[in-house]
């Protein structure tokens, strides 16, 4: 009885005096993570698929991740950047180049957060390029400071409200075939592997259109969106894109904020099409909670910016810088990407299988994903959002999953080091989930309440 009325009055004392502007899954207060779960003030416990939207790759409070911070914090905490060079900062970088997709990704910069390092990467492509126009993708997620919400494509909430926003940033559409107008109409099934690529007709079109080669800087993209349904690029696309990068000097950026460190199966997902960016943009999973970010591009690009033009209070924080290092090692040491190819196949050869069933199958419009970045997308219906109804269930039986994009998408981010036992009662709980939603949804009268997505 006390702990539930401990976490209930944290929990009203959160609603009162946090900003109403963060939108949250649960009201809920989490006390603490362990692995794949995470224990509520009041002693409920939940199998986390939410892991802080894909930062704890390895799960929270990894051993050997909380090792390094703790030793750290009783060595140094803050050797700011612009003062001197300091010692994890070093180290993490020594850790990362053997694991950038391209040798010529040499020359780091670490920020704060996904946001920070964006715009770090539209800094470097517009005083490199002496140009100024951004191409994003529609359906992107960049992040929420005014420079990066400018640029975010997903929906319309994260700048709503706001404008005028950041001028010269133009968009087009990413290769999303479950949506394609194209393959919806077309006599011929169009799929990620034989994909129409109308995109690119349409980015050269921009190109005539819009914003001339002369004027563009950068093409941001995120090899397999975000925010914007767990939807991977197309076989062939991010290559078609390099080929106009580099026909008309615009720097090709890929935004691995989210599909960075392991959650496709490969370190960095365009490690999947074996395409080279001129840019790199990571965070989430480098540190596993710790906030740190960073950009990567060759040498000779980044030495175009003058000392002092890069910078930061917290830029690069000792502590994260160690906790990085303690990441990095922990892929290598624990075989990390050899778990998420052996449980993605568990996770979508369940979802797989739903989908194959008449009853459930015809509420399914797509199971797609990489690795443990995968997303279902319910077909639209009467009954209101099923994906929302979904994530409710799993909540009472739980686990904590995520709604995302401006469909109606669950997307699943479990820990990279998630066990099968685990994974195995997520499937349950899942699996069971979704059942219970659709036979609701076939009684005669409906009874639930429609579902909140978490922005």
């Amino acid at each position: 009885m006390a702990a539930a009325t401990a976490a209930s009055r944290l929990s009203q004392f959160g609603v009162r005096h946090v900003a109403k502007g963060v939108g949250r899954l649960s009201s809920e207060v989490i006390e603490s993570g362990s692995g794949s779960y995470v224990t509520m003030v009041g002693g409920k416990r939940y199998l986390d698929f939410t892991v802080g939207i894909g930062v704890a790759n390895l799960g929270h409070c990894h051993p050997a991740v909380t090792k390094a911070i703790q030793a750290q914090v009783g060595t140094l905490v803050h050797g700011q950047v612009n003062i001197a060079f300091q010692k994890p900062y070093l180290d993490l970088i020594e850790q990362l180049l053997p694991n950038m997709p391209h040798p010529s990704l040499d020359t780091f910069f670490f920020w704060n957060s996904g946001s920070e390092a964006v715009e770090a990467a539209v800094k470097l492509a517009r005083h490199a390029t002496k140009k100024q126009n951004i191409i994003v993708m529609q359906g992107s997620y960049h992040g929420r400071t005014f420079g990066t919400m400018s640029m975010t494509r997903s929906k319309t909430v994260y700048s709503q409200g706001f404008n005028p926003l950041l001028p010269g940033i133009f968009s087009v559409p990413f290769p999303y075939c479950a949506q394609c107008s194209i393959a919806q109409h077309s006599s011929e099934k169009y799929n990620s592997s034989n994909c129409c690529m109308d995109p690119i007709t349409q980015l050269e079109l921009l190109l005539k259109r819009e914003t001339a080669p002369s004027d563009t800087a950068a093409i941001f993209i995120e090899p397999v969106l975000g925010e914007g349904g767990y939807v991977p690029a197309a076989e062939g696309y991010l290559k078609r894109v390099r080929e106009i990068c580099d026909k008309h000097n615009i720097l090709l950026v890929a935004d691995e904020v989210q599909s960075g460190f392991g959650r496709t199966g490969k370190m960095f997902a365009v490690e999947h099409w074996d395409v080279r960016p001129d840019i790199l943009i990571m965070a989430k999973g480098i540190a596993n909670g710790m906030p740190l970010s960073a950009i990567v591009s060759r040498k000779e690009l980044m030495d175009t910016q003058p000392p002092g033009t890069m910078g930061g209070t917290y830029a690069g924080n000792a502590v994260s810088c160690a906790a990085g290092v303690a990441v990095a090692k922990a892929f290598k040491e624990e075989k990390v990407l050899e778990n998420v190819a052996t449980r993605s196949k568990q996770l979508r050869g369940m979802l797989e299988k739903l989908w194959a069933e008449p009853e459930i199958g015809k509420h399914i419009h797509d199971v797609r994903g990489l690795g443990l970045m995968l997303a279902v997308e319910f077909k639209p219906g009467n009954s209101g959002s099923l994906g929302s109804k979904v994530q409710a269930k799993c909540k009472e039986k739980g686990m904590l999953i995520l709604t995302t994009s401006v469909y109606d998408t669950l997307r699943f981010i479990p820990a990279l080091n998630i066990t099968e036992a685990d994974m195995t009662e997520g499937c349950r709980i899942l699996e069971e989930a979704i059942r219970e939603v659709v036979a609701e949804g076939q009684q005669p009268k409906e009874t639930g309440t429609k579902g909140q997505a978490l922005e």
